[in-house]
């Protein structure tokens, strides 16, 4: 092997699909390879979550600049990780973390961490000649995940549509990646002509979706599955819907507040809602369904239904393997959703997924964020991962489209060997 050792590590302010700035890296090797990274924000963030350094400078992008993240990926970061071996992965994120040494990474920033950390993987894949998927997983990485494709936007993604936050389209039933696209592409756009119709907006919400001002909550489920059916589809075995309520914004003092619907909800009434939902309609899926610190809630909808449907932890676990091991013990949720940023290095994003997949009866659904950019990191760590599940938006939005082109692409280079996960990997199917 070349010298793959880490000769540069540069910064630069760069901006997200929400037009805010956010932290690219590029890091150089001594054998001149080269790799980059841009790293993603969330608008509906846990509290849990890694910490997102801002410089807090009214005069710059409203304080939302990433001044201070750049100049600590130049000056300490750099300095620690300079002359380390790009293919020592682990290595390299044990550094890091141990450089910040906060338990949320906030002293250097989740995010001047995770730009080195995932450019350190980009470098060591060029380095060696060879994708980043097959970098990371193998030259027995071959399987192309379910999307999940956010059609209707609500909640903070959003205003003045729906109290929950996404409601998403999971082609189960189409017999490769590049038909599920298809198949997410067609129902899109009978959707758009089923809103154009009825006099609602087809303006986009931040992840690509529609966002009309619907009567209720259910509306959005019930137009979803019209749009399947006049897109020429058969509802739950074509295409079935996925759920991201993002209920711990909807949560406070102990109760579940529907706005749009006039509501105020216990956890069980809560969970008697989706119980009534997924009795009704073809959902396979349904995350962050109660907030992120109601256990007892989480621990009564997977009693409830975690059987039959899959409980995505996001806000509840956010890609961090000691809520993850606390999930399992307690049998609340039944799979976690994947984000990098949320944790702040590869490594440790890896080692939750990993834990999730080998675990019974559990999943791992790798995703974007709503702040997104051009970078398509996660495509390539669905397929490595062989996660099987994939968010990263509607088909529509260059950030959005950016991921799933890349998987089309990954999937032309497999050929024959490349295997669409469908609904295989759902949780409740596993």
């Amino acid at each position: 092997m070349a010298d793959d050792r880490i000769a540069a590590v540069t910064a630069l302010e760069v901006l997200d699909s929400r037009g805010n700035p956010t932290v690219e890296v590029e890091v150089r090797l001594e054998d001149g390879s080269t790799g980059r990274a841009i790293v993603p924000s969330g608008a509906s963030t846990g509290a849990h979550e890694a910490h997102e350094m801002r410089d807090g400078d009214a005069k710059r992008f409203g304080g939302k600049g990433v001044l201070d993240a750049m100049t600590n990926v130049e000056t300490e970061v750099a300095d620690a990780v300079v002359g380390q071996l790009a293919h020592d992965q682990q290595g390299l994120d044990r550094l890091l973390v141990s450089l910040d040494g906060t338990a949320n990474k906030s002293r250097l920033g989740a995010n001047a961490l995770l730009g080195v950390s995932l450019a350190v993987a980009h470098a060591s894949a060029a380095s060696k000649g060879v994708p980043l998927y097959v970098s990371l997983g193998g030259t027995d990485a071959h399987l192309l995940p379910l999307p999940l494709f956010n059609v209707l936007n609500g909640g903070k993604h959003a205003e003045d549509s729906t109290d929950f936050q996404e409601f998403m389209l999971a082609p189960v039933g189409a017999p490769t990646f590049r038909e599920a696209v298809r198949y997410g592409v067609e129902v899109y756009q009978a959707l758009k002509k089923l809103l154009g119709e009825r006099g609602f907006s087809t303006n986009i919400g931040d992840e690509g979706g529609f966002a009309p001002s619907l009567a209720n909550n259910v509306a959005a489920v019930e137009l979803l599955v019209e749009a399947i059916t006049a897109a020429g589809y058969r509802p739950g075995e074509d295409v079935a819907l996925a759920l991201d309520p993002a209920t711990t914004e909807l949560y406070e003092d102990g109760h579940y507040t529907l706005k749009s619907e006039g509501r105020l909800l216990s956890s069980a009434e809560m969970v008697d809602l989706w119980a009534d939902w997924c009795a009704r309609y073809p959902i396979v899926s349904i995350e962050d369904g109660l907030a992120e610190d109601d256990w007892e809630g989480w621990q009564l909808l997977t009693s409830r239904l975690g059987r039959t449907i899959q409980l995505v932890g996001d806000d509840l676990l956010v890609t961090n393997s000691e809520r993850l091991d606390r999930a399992i013990s307690l049998n609340a949720s039944n799979a976690i959703l994947v984000k990098v940023n949320q944790i702040g290095t590869l490594t440790e994003a890896i080692a939750a997924t990993q834990t999730a997949l080998s675990t019974p009866g559990w999943a791992a659904v790798m995703s974007h964020r709503s702040g997104e950019t051009e970078d398509t990191t996660i495509a390539d760590l669905a397929v490595a991962l062989g996660t099987g599940q994939i968010k990263t938006g509607a088909t529509a939005r260059g950030e959005r489209t950016a991921k799933y082109n890349r998987l089309l692409r990954i999937e032309a280079q497999l050929g024959a060997r490349a295997s669409y996960a469908g609904g295989s990997m759902l949780s409740q199917r596993r």
